[in-house]
């Protein structure tokens, strides 16, 4: 499962909804199957950084306010989860994933229509032609994009859900960059890779620390099994993802998600 996952988590996202399962399966309580797999996971997101490093390259000039703000939230959705009850995930996790599942469906026309609005507002020939790069078949680098309030503002939304659950974070990351970006799945998916990786690390920071000043408890045979094993699903997951077209991994994104969906329901 923790290759399966880093695969998924390169590719789609949300690689955690096949591990997370497979921890509770094994006896975990909720709150240390959480902290258990996003530790672990980490290493999956690791891999995946790394097969996208060019990509990644490419980018780096314009996410760092979009990085502060996602390790902040993350931190925060970390705190959360060592002080609430573990009942809340199930009314929290269905709500996100039917958003994140409209949005990616809907991204497309979403897009077209945000980037129509924004050129007909622009009259600055220079942000003419930054509009204009984030069209929603573009691909490449994205620019000041990453830098809007508009994607940082969910991003960290999202982040804190992130640090919070870890499972399906990458569903959201994805339809809030390809929908207020307007880029597509495949545009997107390094910074969405390099978003889970800061995102699970962040939270991994504050799990450890609690493990050490306060004993919260983390199941370090499993941290040990996810991180081989992901690492070595999420840097083959990089090259799988960059093969595949934009429907294939649209379509992949809503598999998972109903998938999600349905255990949580049902679960």
């Amino acid at each position: 499962m923790g290759v399966l996952a880093g695969i998924i988590n390169a590719a789609v996202g949300s690689g955690s909804l096949l591990t997370l399962p497979v921890l509770l399966a094994l006896g975990l309580p909720p709150g240390e199957a959480v902290r258990t797999n996003t530790v672990g996971m980490s290493f999956a997101t690791i891999g995946s950084v790394l097969g996208f490093r060019r990509e990644i390259a490419a980018e780096r000039a314009h996410v760092g306010p979009l990085t502060l703000v996602t390790v902040l939230c993350a931190m925060v959705g970390s705190l959360l989860l060592l002080f609430s009850p573990s009942s809340a995930l199930d009314v929290v996790v269905p709500v996100l994933i039917v958003v994140a599942l409209v949005l990616v469906v809907l991204q497309p026309t979403i897009t077209r229509r945000m980037a129509a609005r924004r050129a007909r507002r622009a009259t600055d020939p220079q942000v003419s032609t930054a509009l204009a790069q984030t069209g929603a078949d573009a691909e490449g680098p994205v620019g000041a994009a990453y830098r809007r309030p508009e994607v940082i503002a969910p991003m960290g939304l999202a982040a804190v859900y992130g640090g919070y659950f870890t499972a399906a974070q990458g569903i959201l990351y994805t339809a809030i960059l390809g929908t207020m970006t307007g880029r597509s799945p495949k545009a997107i998916n390094p910074v969405k890779n390099l978003m889970q990786l800061v995102v699970n690390i962040a939270a991994a920071v504050v799990y450890i620390s609690a493990f050490v000043l306060v004993g919260s408890t983390i199941a370090w045979w499993g941290v040990l099994t996810l991180a081989v094993s992901g690492l070595i699903g999420g840097f083959a997951g990089s090259h799988i993802a960059k093969r595949l077209p934009n429907s294939v991994l649209r379509a992949a994104i809503v598999v998972v998600a109903l998938a999600a969906l349905f255990r949580q329901l049902l679960g």
